[in-house]
C-alpha cells in the first residue's frame, strides 16, 4: 500500500514524499491516520535532526515519519494481535513506548509510523507496551489531543511533596494548595488550567500568568473565573509584564506563603528564576517546557533547597496511564481540551508549518493527513470563506460553538475538502 508522509532527512529537512509501505507482518498492523496536532516538541527535533536524543543517526539514508499526537483508523491486524484489536476500530497512540530501555518513540524514531502521514505500520513494540489505545470518540481531534493532554497529566502525577521529618515521597500535586502556573497562556498552559480546576486533585488558590493581554483575555474566558470558584477554587489571572517585583506580587497573593506547586510553561531563564523563588516549603518546581538548547541552565536558590527542602522536577511526556486518564476526563466531559486548537490545515502544510512553528502565533496547529489545505487560522475562516465556500461553512460552524474547532467541523471538512 502507498503512503503519503511527511519525512525528516537531517536538520531542517523535511519532504512530503509518496512511497510504499511494506506489507504487515503477524505481529504488526496496518492503520490509516485521520488527525495529528503539531507539537513543539517535534520542531525540536526538526532543528537538531540526529543531534536529537530520540531520532536515529542514519535518517539521511532511512528517514523518519514526524507527528507523535495522531488518531486514526485499524485497517488490518496482524495475526499475534487480533484477539485484541480489530479491523475498524478508531486508535490513538502513546508514543512515549519506553520499550527495553529505548527511547524510540513514533513520530521520531521510525520509517513507518508518525501521525503526519494517510497509511502507517505500527510495530510490535507499541501493542507490546500496550502504547496502541482504542478509542471511542467519536471526534478524531479529541484522539489527537489526548496526547497533549497526558503530559499534562503526567507533570501534575509526577510532582511531589514530603512531610517534614519523614523520608517518603508523596506523588501529585498538593490537595487545596497554592498552585502557580508561569507563562501558561500557550496551549499546554490552557491545558493545564484545564486539569487543575476540573482533574481529580485540585488546588485551593490557583493563579495563572502571563504576558500578552488578549491571550490572557481568551484563556480566561475559555476557564472562568466564576466556574473555577463554584468548584471551590480561588483562580487569577495575572499579567506580569508591568508589575516590578513579580515574585513579591505572587507570593503576596499566598499571603506570604508560596506555592506549594510550580509550574514553568517557557524556557525562559527569567521565567524559572521567578519560579524558584516563589516556592513555599517543600515547594516543587515543575519545569515542564523542554528546551531546544541542551545547554539551557539557570541558578537554583541551594539555600532553599537546603533548608525549606525545595526541589525540581521535569517530565517530557506522559505514559499509558495518563493518556487512559485524559481520555476519560474527555469522554466524561471534565475537560474540554478543544480551546487549545487555532489552526488546521491539510498534510501539504505540515513541512512549512513544522519549519515555522515559533514564528505561527496561537495554539495548536492540528492536520487532517488526507486532505490538501493550507494551514488556516480558525479566526481566519470568515475571511477566507468570502472565497472559498469550505470556510464559508466552517466558519458558520464554528461561530456557532464560541469559536471553536468542534464534531460538527470535523465531520463537514471530512465529508468536503479536497483529497491529497
Amino acid at each position: 500500500m502507498k503512503t503519503k508522509a511527511v519525512r525528516l532527512y537531517r536538520k531542517n529537512d523535511l519532504r512530503l514524499e509518496e512511497f510504499e509501505l511494506p506489507p504487515i507482518k503477524e505481529d504488526e498492523i496496518l492503520a490509516h491516520v485521520v488527525s495529528d496536532s503539531i507539537c513543539a516538541s517535534t520542531y525540536k527535533a526538526v532543528i537538531q535532526g540526529s543531534a536529537h536524543k530520540k531520532v536515529p543517526k542514519d535518517i539521511d539514508k532511512n528517514p523518519v515519519i514526524i507527528g507523535h499526537e495522531f488518531c486514526g483508523e485499524i485497517l488490518e491486524v496482524g495475526s499475534k494481535w487480533k484477539h485484541k484489536f480489530r479491523a475498524g476500530q478508531k486508535f490513538t497512540i502513546q508514543p512515549a513506548l519506553n520499550y527495553k530501555g529505548s527511547l524510540a518513540a513514533p513520530g521520531y524514531s521510525y520509517l513507518y509510523i508518525g501521525g503526519d502521514a494517510t497509511y502507517i505500520v505500527i510495530p510490535n513494540e507499541v501493542m507490546e507496551m500496550n502504547c496502541l489505545l482504542p478509542y471511542n470518540g467519536e471526534a478524531y481531534f479529541y484522539g489527537s489531543l489526548s496526547e497533549p493532554m497526558s503530559c499534562i497529566i503526567g507533570a501534575f502525577h509526577a510532582s511531589y511533596h514530603v512531610e517534614q521529618g519523614r523520608y517518603i515521597h508523596h506523588m501529585g500535586i498538593i490537595e487545596g494548595g497554592n498552585m502557580a502556573l508561569l507563562g501558561a497562556t500557550g496551549p499546554m498552559g490552557l491545558g493545564a488550567i484545564d486539569y487543575a480546576v476540573h482533574g481529580p486533585r485540585k488546588p485551593k488558590f490557583l493563579v495563572a500568568t502571563g504576558r500578552d493581554n488578549e491571550k490572557i483575555k481568551r484563556t480566561s474566558q475559555i476557564v472562568t473565573v466564576t466556574e473555577a470558584e463554584k468548584i471551590g477554587i480561588k483562580l487569577k489571572y495575572v499579567n506580569t509584564r508591568n508589575i516590578k517585583n513579580v515574585e513579591k506580587y505572587l507570593i503576596d497573593l499566598t499571603d506570604g506563603r508560596g506555592h506549594d506547586d510550580v509550574f514553568v510553561f517557557a524556557s525562559d531563564k527569567a521565567l524559572v528564576n521567578q519560579a524558584d523563588k516563589i516556592l513555599a516549603r517543600d515547594g516543587c518546581l515543575n519545569f515542564f517546557a523542554g528546551p531546544a538548547d541542551p545547554e539551557f541552565s539557570v541558578e537554583i536558590n541551594f539555600y532553599n533547597v537546603h533548608y525549606n527542602s525545595t526541589h525540581v522536577v521535569g517530565t517530557s511526556g506522559g505514559n499509558t496511564e495518563d493518556m487512559i486518564e485524559a481520555i476519560e476526563l474527555m469522554r466524561k466531559g471534565l475537560i474540554n481540551p478543544t480551546a487549545m486548537i487555532t489552526h488546521i490545515g491539510g498534510l501539504n502544510s505540515v513541512v512549512k508549518t513544522t519549519l515555522n512553528l515559533p514564528k505561527i502565533p496561537g495554539g495548536k496547529k492540528l492536520i487532517y493527513t488526507n486532505f490538501e489545505l493550507e494551514l488556516t487560522a480558525i479566526e481566519d475562516f470568515k475571511e477566507k470563506g468570502k472565497e472559498d465556500p469550505l470556510f464559508a461553512e466552517l466558519a458558520k460552524i464554528v461561530e456557532k460553538n464560541n469559536g471553536l474547532w468542534c464534531l460538527e467541523a470535523e465531520k463537514y471538512l471530512l465529508e468536503n475538502a479536497k483529497p491529497i
